[in-house]
């Protein structure tokens, strides 16, 4: 859905992924510092919502999603995945319970998805699955915001700052109340800094949950019953996880930095040398210069140098998920 806040003055239409909303409004930089700072808000409105209410909706989800969610108290955010039967990663979702309904948001184009999947589970379980994009918008508050929540808002406070369910039809008067806008390529630099996987960026069809950092935040451990399962418990008892995500510095003096599905080789092979994995997200930072995350394959030594895009941009390494 198009944001009204791409009227704002300097707004710059994001694409890709994050289409329908803001890219900047003129000065990444001095957005990202607003943003760390904790001032402003980032219009995320361009994700999309589902909820789930009815009296049996926690030990319902429990039973479909990697996250314990059957006793999750109202207010308390958590992140959860849905998996395959093989156990790669086919829906993420970021939620909170208001004690009557059970609010998630995700990425752009999945919640019929998601929701077509919640329906055809429902079997006698008192629950209804609602997709609410049409009538809520999401608003990112930076952590430290003092910003207050509208009426009508339902909130999801997380370490990284606060979520609002917003009424869309008060998308613009709470902008005109709490600027400054900032765009989402801050978000996103933010996002980066924090090892914060994204589903599509970070992950492809094939992807598990511990390549890319998801157990704990997304994955409990200590339950079951979750289609996947089987997969989750093997390689956290038994194996190692095929790829793992990790944090690369970027030669900040080359002028195009590697974007998404950029080839990562090691430095020793040279631009002809065997891929070993791939850009999955790339930003400018204001602090750090160009910096990335990538995927690549688990046998890749922590402290090898590598070279990213055709360019052969030089990149060092950060280790996120462990080898």
């Amino acid at each position: 859905m198009k944001s009204p806040l791409l009227s704002l003055p300097g707004a710059v239409a994001a694409e890709g992924p994050d289409e329908g909303v803001a890219a900047h409004y003129g000065d990444l930089f001095r957005e990202q510092r607003a943003l760390a700072d904790g001032a402003g808000f980032v219009d995320l409105s361009h994700r999309e919502v589902v909820s789930v209410s009815g009296e049996d909706r926690l030990a319902w989800l429990h039973l479909l999603l990697t996250q314990h969610v059957q006793d999750l108290a109202p207010g308390h955010a958590t992140e959860a995945l849905v998996l395959s039967a093989n156990g790669h990663v086919e829906h993420a979702v970021s939620l909170v319970d208001d004690g009557v309904a059970t609010w998630m948001h995700m990425e752009p184009g999945k919640s019929r998805d998601f929701a077509a999947y919640l329906e055809s589970m429902k079997f006698f379980y008192r629950v209804e699955v609602s997709e609410r994009t049409e009538e809520y918008a999401i608003v990112h508050l930076p952590a430290g915001s003092i910003a207050e929540a509208p009426p009508g808002a339902v909130v999801r406070e997380a370490a990284y700052g606060r979520e609002l369910f917003l009424p869309r039809g008060s998308l613009e008067e709470f902008a005109a109340e709490h600027g400054p806008a900032i765009g989402v390529l801050a978000h996103e630099a933010l996002r980066v800094e924090d090892h914060r996987p994204r589903l599509g960026l970070e992950t492809d069809h094939r992807t598990i949950p511990h390549e890319v950092g998801w157990i704990g935040s997304a994955v409990h451990l200590e339950k079951g019953c979750y289609r996947g399962q089987e997969t989750v418990a093997r390689v956290q008892n038994l194996g190692k996880p095929p790829r793992r995500l990790v944090f690369l510095h970027l030669d900040g003096s080359e002028v195009r930095i590697p974007v998404h599905g950029d080839p990562v080789r090691l430095a020793a092979d040279g631009v002809e040398g065997r891929q070993i994995g791939f850009i999955t997200t790339s930003a400018r930072h204001h602090e750090l210069g160009p910096v990335a995350l990538a995927l690549v394959k688990r046998n890749v030594p922590p402290d090898a140098a590598l070279i990213a895009g055709e360019e052969a941009t030089a990149a060092s390494q950060e280790v996120v998920v462990t080898p």
